[in-house]
């Protein structure tokens, strides 16, 4: 429990505490405004609690996993596993083979140049060359 103790930790029960409390005080507000006549305040007012229990769930499963944790270690996700679900052992890169990228020119298929690409080339090796024309006062 010392663990939940420390400046870190501090923080984050407050910040639960502090959006709990604001997420059903908006609740309470909505609540409200649908008894005043405002018919779509009765969804916001569903809404709001339900954003609370959120912020409850998540904050319940850090807690969990950090007293899981052992002691001076921070709380890390569980091993990964082999297709089997046998752990992989310490140590053992989760990924065996290398991931390679090809780096292919990308050209037509049949090896000739491509019109449409060389005169939208020239299309901008002009404005470059123009910087303050419009594409409209290309000659081309």
């Amino acid at each position: 429990m010392q663990r939940l103790r420390t400046p870190a930790w501090i923080v984050r029960h407050v910040a639960m505490v502090v959006l709990v409390v604001g997420f059903l005080g908006l609740g309470w507000w909505q609540v409200t405004r649908a008894a005043g006549g405002n018919s779509l305040s009765f969804g916001y007012a569903i809404e709001w609690p339900v954003f609370a229990g959120f912020v409850v769930f998540v904050w319940w499963r850090e807690v969990r996993q950090a007293l899981r944790a052992e002691p001076g270690q921070p709380a890390e996700p569980a091993p990964p596993a082999t297709a089997d679900g046998a752990p992989v052992a310490a140590g053992t890169p989760a990924v065996r083979r290398p991931v390679r990228a090809v780096r292919v020119p990308v050209g037509p298929a049949d090896g000739a140049d491509d019109g449409e690409l060389a005169a939208y080339n020239r299309y901008l090796s002009w404005l470059n060359a123009n910087p303050g024309a419009r594409p409209g006062d290309y000659p081309g």
